[in-house]
């Protein structure tokens, strides 16, 4: 009999919908997807049910303002699922763990390294995570920087299990550098000129864009052929960025929240990926721009940041919220085409295996490892 396996997430993100679908059709597990909600305040994602290939519910919740408490109810009105996974990181979550592993349910939490940049660390919350997270029947989480976070709070190593973030890099190449048709169409319609740099994201402090826009007004000086800043997203902080971005004369080029379909076309109209951010769990973000073949700036402060970009490889890692290291990379990047080149094919070449389905498959294997061990606090067996 397949085992039951349901996954709780705090909202129905396209990538997590992705690889729910890949799971679904894979079938190998009797699998259901419970939401906390289908949005929440600051996402601008497109949601449709109708591409959903799983079995889903959207849990009751109780209007508390800008934070509704999700109601975990199917754990007290049904037979629990043989496995719940599920985040940690709020009362909801908590509780229907709680309840699961009463009720005889294993449980494993999803698990990414936080920076104190942006989650400060509290010391109620440090000792909380404690105790929840070495009673978890297992950690899930995407690499070793989480697998350390994991083990600061007291997880044993054999109880973590790896499943890695991946993209469907395919969808991406279609528009990479490369196609100069798609390239040149979309740099004329927004008005790029010279090395363009790109990010994709919220607009908001934290994601380092302050010190982006002072190494961009910086490198302008020493370049004169000139370059282009290209913010794609939207967020708490837009109008303050673009306040900020009015003194560079066009040359900062913003096109509000872009649903995914609409990426790669901008990927391809750009020249090198900046990924700037003061504290970042992981950034999918970069792998979609690998997989459009260009180099990557990132800062240090993002989960699993070294498995991805390799330092002079197809990219580089600079310190977070230090404005000269960011520039002088930048710089680099703005003169030399062919390097520009080689890091860009270096990119494409990591990540051009990835598919949900190779998600599916790592969760499947870390489900299968699951069950293999003894429940937390049991003996484990003895070998005859």
């Amino acid at each position: 009999m397949k085992p039951s396996v349901v996954y709780w997430n705090n909202i129905p993100a396209p990538y997590m919908v992705e690889r729910f679908n890949a799971l679904a059709e894979r079938d190998t597990l009797t699998f259901e997807a419970w939401f906390s909600a289908r949005t929440k305040r600051g996402r601008s994602w497109r949601i449709d049910e109708h591409d959903w290939k799983f079995p889903y519910r959207v849990l009751p919740s109780i209007n508390r303002g800008m934070y509704p408490l999700a109601l975990p109810t199917p754990l007290l009105t049904k037979t629990p699922p043989d496995l719940l996974v599920t985040l940690y990181a709020a009362p909801a979550f908590l509780f229907g763990w709680a309840i699961a592993r009463r009720r005889g349910a294993r449980t494993a939490l999803w698990v990414e390294v936080t920076y104190d940049a942006v989650v400060p660390r509290r010391r109620w919350k440090e000792t909380l995570k404690s105790k929840v997270l070495s009673k978890a029947d297992a950690i899930l989480t995407a690499g070793d920087d989480g697998r350390a976070y994991a083990e600061r709070y007291g997880v044993l190593s054999d109880r973590i299990f790896r499943v890695p973030h991946v993209i469907d890099a395919r969808r991406y190449r279609a528009g990479a550098p490369g196609s100069s048709e798609t390239r040149g169409h979309v740099r004329a319609e927004l008005g790029l000129k010279g090395v363009t740099f790109i990010y994709v994201g919220r607009l908001w402090v934290a994601k380092g864009l302050l010190n982006l826009l002072e190494a961009f007004e910086q490198l302008q000086q020493r370049q004169p052929e000139g370059i282009t800043l290209l913010l794609v997203g939207d967020g708490p902080d837009e109008a303050l960025i673009r306040e900020r971005a009015r003194r560079f004369s066009g040359s900062v080029v913003f096109t509000g929240f872009q649903h995914a379909e609409e990426l790669p076309r901008l990927y391809s109209a750009a020249d090198v990926f900046v990924f700037p951010t003061l504290g970042d769990t992981f950034g999918l973000v970069v792998l979609e721009a690998m997989a459009s073949g260009l180099p990557i700036i990132a800062t240090s402060a993002s989960g699993e940041i070294q498995d991805r970009v390799e330092e002079g490889v197809n990219g580089f890692i600079v310190p977070p919220g230090e404005v000269e290291p960011l520039l002088d990379r930048m710089s680099v990047l703005a003169q030399y085409a062919d390097l520009r080149q080689r890091m860009g094919a270096a990119s494409h070449e990591r990540v051009s295996g990835q598919t949900p389905a190779v998600w599916a498959e790592a969760f499947e294997d870390a489900v299968d490892g699951i069950f293999s061990l003894p429940r937390t606090g049991e003996p484990a067996p003895v070998a005859e």
